[in-house]
């Protein structure tokens, strides 16, 4: 049976700095979006949301009205999931669903005057976290940080 297993030539995963596996940018994502998610939700939580009502709102406010498939793929979300989510804003005034002309099954979710102001509260309240989550960097290296992960996520054409 070993000698089916091909000798290992890559280090083993680790999840530990210095992890030179082909997983170790992944596993470090992963880390660095739980740190980020558990900060931000700090900073939402006096506001009585969390962030996945927040993900809606960004779309919303960026989008303006937007169908619930679109917020599902917008989100990450699953169907069901994104119906629970725009139930919550809904029942908290943050958010309305209203007929879309021309497709009588779909409904657009669209942005309250009140889902606006919790929005604008949610910046004040995150900014102060923000920065203490940058804290350890040197100086520039947050906005280094911030323009590799954007050129990450948004990576250029690579057609052209």
């Amino acid at each position: 049976m070993t000698a089916d297993v091909p000798p290992r030539t890559t280090a083993r995963a680790t999840d530990r700095p210095g992890d030179t596996s082909p997983f170790a940018l992944g596993l470090l994502l992963r880390r660095a979006h739980w740190r980020a998610a558990a900060v931000m939700g700090e900073a939402l939580r006096p506001l009585g949301i969390e962030l996945r009502h927040f993900a809606v709102l960004i779309v919303l406010v960026d989008r303006g009205p937007t169908v619930q498939r679109d917020l599902a793929a917008e989100t990450g979300s699953d169907k069901a999931g994104i119906m629970r989510i725009v139930d919550d804003l809904e029942s908290k005034g943050l958010a309305v669903r209203k007929a879309v002309p021309g497709d009588r099954r779909a409904r657009a979710v669209e942005i309250t005057p009140r889902g606006i102001e919790l929005f604008d509260a949610a910046h004040v309240l995150a900014a102060p976290l923000s920065e203490r989550l940058v804290a350890d960097l040197a100086p520039g290296d947050p906005e280094q940080l911030v323009d590799l992960l954007t050129r990450f996520v948004y990576p250029a054409d690579r057609t052209a």
